[in-house]
């Protein structure tokens, strides 16, 4: 199936700059011209999964200890930790002259409110609380876990780089309703938020803050090191129309393009002073989620029957197209590919040739009886439009009676939340991505959870994953927490809270006269011309 480019919409971009390129060139020595996937609509990063606000949140917002690129925890406002009581009380010291960009001094007890906030969002973080007994500031830069029993995970809780950002701010924020926005962006990360600047659905504008004070050491990856900002000004300028983005991006018009579209990499890559490149390894790991709660797939045998169904390639060259295998990986399991926790255990239903008439009659064998199969598509994602032309075309081969629902992705998450029938408004499947990084570990991997209709869309009942999440929590060591997870896997191969789709990896684009972009995601310290 040959991928679809969605048009969204196109405009000029910085049509002002384009007339008087004097002045693009004066403007660039201080300001960075940035186009991110999306326009920035959800602005507290603590409130919300998006990951482009996980972006703008680590430029406004600083946390206690960073990610690098092994996956591992590094101080960041913390200038360490002591571990005592048999690794039941732990107190973390924050490093000397921190400030919010209000000028008031980053104190524990603004840690303290803004810790207890984002646990009532994240579910590592909820976990991570549900073993403290006590969570205090024993003096201005002393924050204290008193805790049940060990939790050797703590900084990871604190430092990944997966949603929602555990991010510090001022107590008089933090006080805020972890499920409102807060009303104002005091942070007291690299760069503050000038509010007066922005225009919705156009432009997002950072500048340097002066009063930052980066760590004098620590791998410089990911979230992790010394975080030096170079440019004055950041600029976030939306341009919905990705053919309009990459020729904004050609003609220096801008500096840096998220995300660059599968479809014109190969025009990025004839260009002239133009670099692409995968920040991320872990990339998009991408689902077909099935309603647990009705027909066809409440049935546990049809739900493993349609293993032999699931096409991975198929689905990834629909996304990435045939002519560079290198961007997406197969079989994918329920743990991101290349990281501690992953394994191929189990994953035998995915490989080998498919056979759609045998997988037919097994389903007929199991029970299906021809019910409409309604998948829900969001229409404005070019990869995930063309992930469920992909997914519903392999379902009808199988022999079931799909009708697809392609619509906007909001739309699409308001029928999302009904449980009920087909008949009734309701749905069968839809397909999503995730950061790889959100499915690193079963801590905060909400697709995975077996928690039923309190748990995430589709709402699958999976009391044996549950235990062994519980047990990974306290496991002694990386050995034991990866025998978990090969654990959770096998058992998530005869569950199927959904069907993994393949893992694939997203480029970015870039004038060839930065320097100074790190791995990961987006990220605006480092950078600095060349």
């Amino acid at each position: 199936m040959k991928r679809r480019t969605l048009l969204q919409g196109a405009g000029a971009f910085m049509a002002s700059a384009v007339a008087a390129p004097s002045l693009v060139r004066a403007e660039t020595a201080t300001t960075l011209r940035f186009i991110p996937q999306q326009d920035l609509v959800t602005l507290d990063p603590v409130t919300t999964f998006a990951y482009i606000t996980r972006n703008h949140g680590y430029m406004v917002f600083d946390t206690l200890y960073g990610m690098d690129s092994a996956y591992r925890a590094t101080p960041q406002m913390v200038a360490g930790h002591r571990i005592e009581e048999d690794g039941r009380r732990w107190d973390l010291t924050l490093r000397e002259g921190l400030r919010f960009h209000d000028g008031t001094p980053v104190l524990a007890r603004d840690c303290v409110a803004s810790l207890r906030r984002w646990a009532k969002r994240d579910p590592f973080g909820g976990s991570l609380m549900a073993m403290t007994d006590e969570l205090s500031a024993l003096d201005d830069r002393t924050i204290r876990f008193q805790l049940k029993q060990p939790f050797p995970l703590l900084p990871v809780a604190l430092g990944k780089a997966s949603v929602p950002v555990c991010a510090m701010m001022p107590e008089r924020l933090a006080a805020t309703d972890p499920f409102q926005q807060v009303p104002e962006l005091i942070g007291s990360g690299p760069f503050r938020f000038k509010a007066d600047e922005r225009v919705p659905g156009d432009r997002t504008v950072y500048t340097r803050f002066e009063g930052y004070v980066p760590r004098g050491d620590g791998p410089l990856t990911w979230t992790s090191g010394p975080k030096i900002v170079h440019y004055d000004r950041v600029e976030w300028r939306v341009i919905g129309d990705t053919s309009t983005a990459t020729s904004a991006l050609i003609a220096g018009e801008a500096d840096w393009q998220e995300y660059a579209s599968h479809d014109q990499l190969g025009l990025l890559k004839a260009a002239k002073g133009v670099t692409t490149r995968v920040l991320d390894t872990t990339g998009f790991v991408t689902m077909l989620r099935v309603n647990h709660l009705q027909p066809p797939f409440d049935n546990p045998a049809i739900r493993r029957a349609l293993w032999g169904g699931i096409d991975q390639t198929a689905c990834m060259q629909g996304v990435v197209g045939v002519d560079d295998p290198s961007l997406f990986h197969v079989p994918l399991g329920f743990f991101c590919p290349d990281t501690p926790m992953a394994s191929p255990d189990g994953l035998g239903p995915l490989n080998g040739p498919r056979d759609p008439a045998r997988v037919r009659a097994e389903l007929k064998a199991a029970g299906y009886a021809g019910e409409t199969v309604l998948l829900m598509v969001p229409s404005n994602s070019a990869p995930l439009l063309a992930l469920g032309q992909v997914a519903a075309d392999l379902l009808h081969r199988v022999g079931m009676n799909v009708e697809v629902y392609a619509v906007e992705f909001n739309a699409m998450l308001q029928r999302r939340n009904r449980k009920g029938p087909v008949s009734e408004g309701g749905w069968s499947a839809f397909v999503t991505n995730w950061s790889g990084m959100d499915w690193l570990n079963p801590a905060g991997y909400i697709a995975l959870r077996g928690t039923g209709e309190s748990g995430y869309a589709g709402w699958a009942t999976t009391p044996r994953i549950e235990s062994l999440r519980d047990a990974w929590f306290t496991a002694p060591d990386e050995a034991a927490r990866a025998a978990l997870c090969r654990d959770i896997q096998l058992q998530a191969m005869q569950d199927v809270p959904y069907y993994p789709l393949g893992q694939y990896l997203q480029p970015t684009a870039y004038r060839s006269g930065l320097a100074g972009i790190l791995d990961g995601f987006p990220t605006f310290w480092n950078v600095r011309p060349a």
